[in-house]
């Protein structure tokens, strides 16, 4: 009988410990994948009672599922597709998402501008919606509201006058996509369940056809380390083709990527204080968000024929953005050098033919093959627990041996130390920035927002720093000390990308502190010897996500 995982913290700093505990257990299953979808599953899985490891093969959350609109929503867009359930499904998901980690999933309420030639009209706005709030489930006080032209351009004095006719106020929610599936991730984590970032699969090993381990080469360790398991489920996003392929198991049906494009504007440049779902006038519609000090605005919809490994935003992908907000907005006329960052990433669709990207089905969809690999690909961020539910179902349907426990992730808390409902996390937030009015509010806005309630030991120990260094280098030191202890931070782009968000929002943050962080990283890893690789990979990573990069395109 496998004895028990020790229970090291989710540190690269054990990372010998670690693997060499996972070396000495059979696990029920094996997830291939840390992005939102490998991470639910993880969680859904573990919460069962599953002994699960998952393996990602780079950063947790460092492919798609940091590079999306941010955003736990229905699709309203999916309507016009006929796409009833999939917008059923995640508009129901939403509340349950708000409700399981509120620090990290907030309310966001959208202003959707009808305008003249626009995709909508007001009757057929309002008809949407009415029905997506009525799928959804979305409580009364929270419904759609019909604005007159007045209203609307009052609640968004930017819009352009001359093209506004009407509006509509519907309810969504803003998240971080990457924190999310980190914090999934730590929850998963137990005495007898593990995850490695930084751990490629290479190859599978079978007994009489069926996959029984998984050959992995860990990136840090730089060694190849073989893994057992009973069941194995690879939820890779766009790298979902090419496990099949290793497996020998693709069919016709494979993945047409498509590739999303956000660019980030400050909001001194574009002082917008309502989220926005506006036409670009060429049948689609696009999001401009406030978060913080900044806007982002996205996204794109192309496929994507390129190096998977090397997504980057364009010149043309971020005129095309700008040129949207221009046509819609008065009073402001954005160019790319009020571009203060970008990201872009690729969405994992299902292939359709003769069908374009942005015509595609966001549905998922489950291939089971004969070697026993279940392979998940398509899907939203909002309808991640779904799709983990189905998952885990199917493993425990094909594997008479491991418990027969429910799906129960519906109402648990994803974090060591929950806010049990939104007004409590405000009231955590206000306290906690009118008792240090010397700390800048953003810093402490996004400390909470970030890390909860686990925030606050941060922010005593930089307070409790009697170094000359300045209050935002302690935030920033603490922040990262954390992260390294107990989030798996093992490169500095892990930090400044993944766990914070500033190479997004705040990349100004990032410049200031590089060489701070990764030195810290290097002494807490033990890892002087890679310092002047990993500024190296920091600086071309600002350049790539910065005005610099597009100018150069």
């Amino acid at each position: 009988m496998d004895r028990q995982i020790p229970q090291f913290p989710f540190s690269n700093a054990f990372r010998n410990d670690r693997v060499n505990a996972s070396l000495q257990t059979t696990y029920d299953l094996i997830v291939i994948g840390g992005g939102i979808t490998g991470a639910g599953i993880a969680y859904d899985a573990t919460q069962r009672g599953l002994k699960t490891l998952l393996l990602e093969k780079k950063d947790f959350a460092s492919g798609t599922s940091s590079k999306s609109t941010k955003l736990i929503h229905g699709g309203l867009r999916y309507l016009k597709q006929l796409e009833f359930g999939l917008v059923k499904e995640t508009g129901l998901e939403r509340a349950i998402a708000h409700r399981n980690i509120c620090h990290l999933v907030h309310p966001e309420q959208m202003l959707l501008p009808i305008v003249k030639d626009g995709s909508f009209n007001t009757f057929t706005a309002s008809m949407a919606i009415s029905m997506y709030d009525m799928l959804a489930k979305v409580p009364k006080p929270q419904r759609k509201q019909r604005l007159s032209k007045a209203e609307t351009l009052a609640i968004a004095p930017l819009l352009k006058e001359s093209i506004v006719t009407a509006g509509i106020s519907y309810a969504e929610y803003r998240t971080d996509d990457a924190r999310l599936t980190v914090e999934l991730i730590k929850s998963s984590r137990n005495e007898t369940s593990e995850a490695f970032n930084y751990m490629e699969v290479q190859e599978f090993a079978y007994i009489n056809g069926k996959i029984t381990r998984v050959i992995c080469k860990d990136e840090i360790l730089d060694k190849t380390f073989t893994f057992k398991a009973n069941a194995v489920v690879s939820a890779a996003g766009p790298w979902v083709d090419i496990l099949r392929e290793k497996d020998d198991s693709s069919t016709t049906k494979n993945l047409h990527l498509s590739k999303g494009v956000h660019i980030v504007i400050a909001k001194q440049k574009f002082p917008i204080e309502t989220s926005c779902y506006f036409d670009v006038f060429d049948g689609r519609m696009i999001f401009a968000i406030p978060r913080g000090n900044v806007v982002y605005v996205g996204t794109t919809d192309d496929t994507f024929h390129g190096d998977i490994n090397d997504v980057a935003c364009t010149k043309s992908d971020a005129e095309y953005l700008l040129a949207g907000i221009n046509n819609m907005f008065d009073s402001i006329t954005l160019t790319l050098d009020d571009v203060e960052s970008t990201w872009s990433g690729l969405r994992p669709l299902i292939q359709q033919e003769g069908k374009s990207a942005k015509e595609l089905s966001r549905k998922d969809e489950i291939f089971v093959a004969d070697s026993g690999l279940i392979s998940i690909a398509g899907g939203k961020l909002t309808g991640y627990r779904k799709m983990a539910k189905r998952i885990v179902n199917l493993v425990i349907r094909k594997n008479s041996s491991l418990p027969r426990k429910r799906c129960n992730t519906r109402n648990s808390f994803i974090h060591n130390k929950p806010f049990y409902n939104y007004s409590e996390f405000q009231e955590y937030l206000t306290e906690i920035i009118q008792a240090h009015p010397q700390i800048p509010q953003y810093d402490l806005w996004h400390l909470i927002t970030t890390f909860g309630k686990e925030g606050k030991a941060i922010l005593i120990k930089a307070l409790s720093d009697n170094s000359s260094l300045s209050i935002s280098e302690k935030l920033v030191l603490y922040q990262l000390e954390f992260a390294l202890d107990h989030e798996s931070v093992y490169h500095p782009l892990d930090f400044f990308t993944r766990r914070t968000g500033w190479m997004y929002f705040d990349i100004k943050k990032v410049v200031e502190h590089a060489s701070l962080a990764s030195s810290k990283i290097a002494d807490k890893l033990s890892t002087q010897d890679q310092l002047q690789k990993q500024l190296t990979d920091v600086s071309l990573s600002i350049d790539k996500h910065s005005l610099a990069h597009l100018k150069s395109k």
